[in-house]
């Protein structure tokens, strides 16, 4: 019996801790997506011109162009409806989690994570 092809997950990590993206990178390969890495958002973007990705984590706080600045530019450019956002941040307030719900993120993780935390917001976002 053929082995079933599936489609390839891409999912880009974007953070500004090496850390978070490293341990972000192990769980998600585990569940079977290919992982980018970007350190700001401008990083991200570029990246996301280039080949656009499934889904995207995404940190809030970051250099250069941070979370929701990202988003924003995203959601204007080519095919940037399309990826499924995942806020993942230590802001915990109504106020961050509406204004990136608002600004067309999918899901919100809060800092720290597990595998069990992003598995299951990835199934309630529709990735899994």
């Amino acid at each position: 019996m053929p082995e079933e092809i599936r489609p390839v997950k891409t999912c880009l990590v974007v953070d500004d801790s090496r850390v978070v993206r490293k341990v972000a990178r192990r769980i998600l390969e585990e569940l079977d997506f290919e992982v980018a890495e970007a350190s700001d958002g401008m990083e991200a973007l570029a990246w996301c011109r280039t080949d656009m990705p499934r889904a995207i984590l995404l940190d809030w706080n970051m250099p250069v162009l941070n979370g929701i600045e990202f988003l924003q530019q995203l959601r204007r450019e080519p095919g940037g409806d399309k990826p499924v956002v995942v806020f993942c941040s230590v802001e915990n307030d109504p106020d961050h989690i509406g204004q990136a719900l608002e600004h067309g993120a999918s899901e919100y993780i809060m800092k720290p994570f597990d595998s069990d935390i992003i598995e299951s917001k990835f199934v309630e976002a529709g990735l899994l």
